[in-house]
């Protein structure tokens, strides 16, 4: 049975993804301490190692990324929902959570101008992503129109 197998392997995602967030804490955690220490002599590598751990955490997440998204798949295909209609979203969640890791590391550089270029950029790219989507919704409200 569908809601079986949904149950159980919820629950095992549940699991693993409770002891990513615990790692990527503890790694954001050190890397902040570490940076604040070095930002008073060095600033460049204090940024560096946010850069680092950024990066590291983003490994981190890639296995969740992939479970969502198989998920997902799966609910669309019990649904027979078209993946067009999907995608729009994942990648205005994408470009919403990289434009704001970018901006705040420019923020943390001191570069609150290029911080605010990057949430521009960012916001530009959901719209044009979106735009598929919102053509689908017209056809629909032409359609019954």
């Amino acid at each position: 049975s569908r809601s079986a197998t949904c149950s159980t392997s919820s629950r095992r995602f549940f699991r693993s993804e409770m002891e990513t967030v615990m790692k990527v804490t503890a790694l954001c955690l050190v890397g902040a301490v570490l940076a604040a220490l070095l930002k008073k002599s060095s600033p460049e590598l204090a940024l560096l190692l946010a850069l680092a751990a950024c990066a590291a955490v983003l490994l981190a997440l890639v296995r969740g990324v992939e479970t969502v998204t198989a998920f997902v798949r799966e609910v669309m295909q019990w649904g027979g929902v078209e993946s067009a209609l999907f995608a729009p979203l994942f990648k205005t969640v994408a470009i919403a959570l990289i434009s704001r890791t970018g901006a705040d590391l420019c923020r943390d550089a001191g570069e609150g101008a290029m911080a605010s270029l990057v949430e521009t950029a960012g916001a530009f790219g959901a719209v044009v992503v979106s735009l598929p989507l919102f053509g689908a919704v017209w056809e629909l409200l032409s359609g019954m129109i």
